[in-house]
């Protein structure tokens, strides 16, 4: 459910109000009962709640193949970080 902001054009009281996206907007002030004017919100962040929300589940397909075809080797040479064959090579 999205949080309004409103303001009393009378006492000039604000206020947040959690309200369904289908209601009326509120039109009188519960503390003085003059007219209120819905504001503009400064909006919250997203929350996203479960698993499995991760930057790279919403990358094109060629995205992905850049980054596997840009990601290091999976054993490099531990001296001289090279995937080539190498003495020093471990495994």
């Amino acid at each position: 459910m999205p949080t309004y902001e409103y303001e009393c054009k009378n006492c000039s009281w604000q206020f947040e109000l959690f309200q369904n996206m289908n209601d009326l907007p509120k039109e009188s002030c519960p503390r003085c009962g003059g007219v209120l004017r819905r504001l503009i919100g400064r909006g919250s962040g997203i929350i996203f709640k479960g698993t499995g929300f991760y930057a790279t589940d919403y990358r094109r397909k060629e995205d992905k193949k850049e980054a596997k075809q840009a990601s290091p080797a999976k054993n490099p040479c531990a001296q001289c970080s090279s995937n080539s064959s190498c003495e020093n090579k471990k495994g």
